[in-house]
């Protein structure tokens, strides 16, 4: 992490150019090692002009970190009445590691180290010391990697946790270090060498070597509660009763490591998630080369600077590069807090992949170089003229897209527009200097390929600041920047906190690391697919407790070179088409389609008279049948349209069935219902719909997540509500606007006693009352059975609504079509002890890439075989950008589908989802107003208040 800093001189009682005279190399000799803060501080010794020493006095703290101690001690001490103020510190993502909740609020108001020593003691705030120290370190030595990404993350990498880094992450940096910064390489070496004791705790998952239970119980304890290196290893002989041998699997795990002072070994480390992203190269070379790269094995300096020069800045290997950006950067909502960026502040809406005072300092240092006259690239250099006078703004705005990263919807790249590079360059290229057969069009063909704005970045937006101003605030990020440790994940908290607690908007959770190199993480207990080196082989792993991949089993690989043959043409693995008016995707060599009724020019007009515009052409009779996937079905005849078979469902909704009756649970063991809807094949992978529990004897030691009565009695676990015999009527806390209950129609065309009831199985409601027809899917259809339904009024006038498939009711919502591979959902559920994946699976994992707090997630299992995902507004009175922000959160996670993002992929279940259609709420130019219906009023207000986890 670096941190930059904005100094306020106040020239009080002193010449100017009396500090001039003694600012000389007696202070800047302190910067000697560090050349771009010795660059800066030789010019403030030299200049003669008042103004640009004031600059220079201004801008000093972005060259020179205040890691720099000795230097600002001089500087401060030779200009009295000097003080400087954080924009950022370093401490800041240390700030959680504290113990005392008095330091940590200081921590989090804080501007420097200094800030922090009245109240947070350092002899027990030894992490939050260490961390602020290391990540001080780190900003000194990564910033001698310049604009070089890769170093740059290696480098990075070193300092991220407060472990000893590991052999392999040392290489990396050495090998494609060495060449670009020598500096950068002694400074992480005297780091390395200097480094103290590793973290016990990182060893853990050794414990799970030990074949005796006891010796695994005491193995974590001793890890977890000593740290001089003799009490360990003298702990771990008694608690285990056995001497340290070294064919002994326990032991083997702790053999000696020469950067560790007690035994450790080094667990083989999971190829980078990038690996993922090779099989979308373009070139056999950038295929060979990035798979060289991201394997388990590092590349050498010859590989990387091939890829760079080769690979890189090629826009035919966009799909790779993009991906590649996905998991080093993924795209965020939201920017602000920039200093020198400031046309990007304000854009609680936006998609950025890396908008932080990192990047902005680097913009800013790419200005600085450009107005030396070139602009270097590894492949070419482009001359220009003096852009200090020469549209100062526009370069600017060029200087801080490379760097921030907008990254739209659907391309999610970072290359400006042509008709701006082309524009740029008409105007400042130095053409006197541009090689033989050189233009600016031809630059451009080559960077800027295209002027489609739906792939390329428009300047124009970012030449004046945003309109918005204040009310930003209506869309926070709360993870963005991470605020958490590097070994945590940052998820939105949705589920409030216990009264007397300090209430944040996020929660840290314990993760796991893909990768050396890498700041990606998945949640513990989480199932993660892992590339195995071969393109389309993976293995499935579970995060553990020990913060590692484990318990790891093979999968069939996937064969992506089959192809589907649709109309007598060959449709690659993984293209998405139409079929007539159905939405397909070929997978491994197999069709998926919607089961959408289509017309077309051939239709006779017999056919347009009768058409429903339900699958199959069904009738819109609403008669439903509950299916063995937990479905309910309009009609037996969607059923059948979606490919069940007649002993597959019966007659009846699938809420109104008591799945408890008959018992099928053994005898001393309860029966609780537990509906789901399942998405792998009823026929291999039973989709029951109740779980067989012990009766519970001792509720006090289950976690407090409250759960509410048919009575409308709240108790604080589902242990206490069946120990008491009660039954179930929703999760969360008991709201009194769902006492008496009154029946809603949900989007899955199931009816639930109260609207609390839909909303904590994660459906949307689509209209009050029970469900009596079946809803619009086609806008060529004739049935009218919702004409006869009363909608709710919109959540705010002005939104352009969706209907969702088979609802009748509009509303404001970003919503997104999805199919999926049945074939890669039974893998799945064969190697997880054959549990069916269900709607819920998809949704819970799905609800962690929502990263603004004013949206939330709903599904359902649509009667077209697609799964509906609605990203839906969860404030009383939505406001137009809040509406915005879910529909950006819709365009981001359709485009993570659609492109196979590994930041989506990584998760099981999500790498079956094989296509996305997304579409948003837009708005009438009179905009949003807020006008709120009563049934909207409830419908939002639940959104926030209940407490549900899928």
């Amino acid at each position: 992490m670096f941190a930059y800093f904005e100094v306020i001189f106040f020239f009080l009682a002193f010449n100017i150019y009396d500090f001039v005279q003694t600012q000389d190399s007696s202070c800047c000799h302190h910067a000697r090692d560090y050349s771009p803060c010795r660059e800066a501080c030789d010019q403030l010794a030299t200049t003669k002009s008042e103004s640009r020493l004031k600059h220079l006095l201004q801008r000093l703290p972005s060259y020179c970190p205040e890691s720099m101690g000795e230097l600002w001690v001089c500087i401060n001490a030779s200009l009295p009445g000097a003080s400087k103020k954080s924009e950022g510190w370093v401490g800041l993502g240390c700030c959680e590691l504290t113990i005392a909740v008095e330091c940590r609020r200081e921590c989090k108001l804080a501007s420097s180290k200094n800030d922090i020593s009245k109240v947070c003691r350092k002899d027990r705030e030894t992490a939050l010391y260490n961390c602020i120290n290391r990540n001080e370190m780190g900003s000194v030595c990564c910033s001698y990697a310049g604009r070089h990404t890769n170093c740059r993350e290696y480098c990075q990498a070193i300092f991220r946790t407060d472990s000893s880094p590991t052999p392999s992450q040392i290489k990396a940096v050495e090998n494609y270090c060495k060449s670009i910064s020598p500096e950068l390489i002694r400074c992480v070496d005297n780091y390395t060498q200097s480094y103290p004791m590793r973290n016990p705790i990182d060893s853990l998952y050794c414990c799970d070597r030990a074949e005796d239970t006891s010796c695994q119980t005491a193995c974590k304890t001793i890890l977890r509660t000593m740290t001089v290196e003799n009490e360990i290893v003298d702990g771990l002989i008694e608690g285990c009763k056995k001497q340290p041998l070294p064919q002994d699997p326990l032991w083997q795990c702790f053999l000696e490591s020469s950067r560790s002072p007690y035994p450790v070994t080094t667990v083989d480390t999971p190829p980078s998630p990038k690996l993922l992203c090779c099989s979308k190269a373009n070139t056999t070379v950038c295929r060979d080369l990035c798979s060289k790269l991201y394997s388990t094995n590092w590349g050498s300096t010859q590989s990387w600077q091939e890829f760079e020069s080769l690979c890189e800045y090629k826009p035919v290997e966009v799909s790779m590069l993009t991906c590649l950006a996905d998991v080093q950067e993924p795209c965020q909502l939201g920017c602000k807090d920039l200093s020198y960026c400031t046309n990007f502040n304000n854009r609680p809406t936006g998609l950025f992949r890396s908008c932080n005072a990192q990047s902005d300092q680097g913009a800013m240092d790419d200005m600085k170089l450009w107005e030396k006259g070139s602009i270097k690239m590894p492949f070419m250099n482009i001359p220009v003229l003096d852009i200090r006078k020469c549209h100062p703004e526009m370069w600017k705005a060029v200087a801080c897209s490379l760097q921030i990263k907008p990254c739209h919807s659907k391309s999610r790249g970072s290359i400006i527009c042509k008709s701006d590079c082309v524009n740029i360059l008409k105007h400042c290229g130095d053409r006197s200097k541009f090689s033989e057969g050189t233009s600016p069009e031809t630059i451009c063909d080559f960077l800027s390929p295209t002027d489609d704005a739906e792939y390329c970045i428009p300047l124009e937006s970012y030449l004046s600041p945003s309109s918005l101003g204040d009310i930003v605030e209506e869309v926070i990020h709360p993870c963005n920047p991470n605020p958490c440790p590097s070994n945590q994940l940052c998820e939105v908290n949705r589920k409030g906190c216990q009264t007397g607690q300090d209430c944040l908007t996020f929660i840290c959770v314990q993760g796991c690391k893909m990768g050396e190199a890498s700041e990606f993480l998945v949640q513990q207990e989480a199932l993660i697919q892992v590339p195995k080196g071969e393109v389309g082989c993976y293995k499935v792993c579970t995060c553990g407790q020990s913060g590692r991949l484990e318990n790891c089993v093979e999968m069939p690989c996937v064969d992506m070179q089959k192809s589907c043959i649709v109309g007598g043409q060959r449709k690659g693995h993984g293209i998405s088409f139409q079929v007539d008016c159905n939405v397909c995707s070929c997978f491994a060599g197999k069709l998926i389609c919607s089961s959408r009724q289509c017309l077309n020019e051939h239709s006779s007009d017999e056919d347009r008279r009768m058409f429903t515009g339900l699958p199959c052409n069904c009738a819109d009779q609403f008669v439903p049948v509950c299916a063995h996937n937990g479905r309910t079905y309009p009609s037996a005849c969607i059923a059948r349209c979606v490919g069940l078979q007649d002993n597959q469902f019966e007659f009846g909704s699938c809420l109104s069935k008591d799945p408890c009756y008959p018992n099928n649970c053994p005898k001393g063991q309860r029966c609780l219902p537990k509906r789901k809807v399942c998405l792998t094949s009823v026929s291999d992978y039973i989709c029951n719909q109740y779980k067989c529990v012990s009766k519970p004897t001792n509720c006090e030691k289950v976690e407090e997540d409250p759960v509410c009565d048919t009575d409308s009695v709240e108790h604080p676990n589902l242990c206490e509500l069946y120990q008491r015999g009660k039954v179930l009527a929703y999760t969360g806390q008991c709201q009194d606007i769902c006492k008496p209950e009154k029946p809603v129609c949900g989007h899955n065309g199931e009816t639930y006693s109260s609207v609390c009831a839909a909303y904590s199985d994660r459906v949307a409601v689509d209209y009050l009352g029970h469900c009596h027809a079946v809803g619009v899917v086609s806008d060529s259809g004739t049935h009218t059975a919702c004409a006869a339904i009363t909608c709710p009024p919109l959540s705010a006038s002005g939104c352009i609504p969706v209907i969702p498939p088979g609802a009748c009711c509009p509303l404001c919502a970003g919503m997104l079509k999805v199919l999926w591979s049945k074939d890669q959902l039974n893998v799945f559920a064969k190697i997880n002890y054959k549990q069916p994946v269900t709607v819920h699976n998809i949704l819970r994992t799905l609800r962690l890439h929502i990263s603004v707090p004013q949206c939330d997630i709903f599904g359902y299992l649509s009667i077209e075989s697609e799964i509906v995902i609605l990203i839906v507004p969860v404030d009383q009175q939505p406001t137009s950008l809040q509406i915005e922000a879910c529909n950006k959160e819709a365009e981001k996670i359709d485009s993570l589908i659609n492109y196979g993002s590994p930041t989506l992929v990584s998760h099981v279940p999500l790498s079956a989802l094989t296509t996305s259609q997304v579409q948003v709420s837009g708005k009438t130019s009179s905009g949003c107003t807020n006008k709120m219906s009563l049934y909207f009023a409830l419908f939002l207000s639940l959104l926030a208040a209940l407490s549900v986890t899928c």
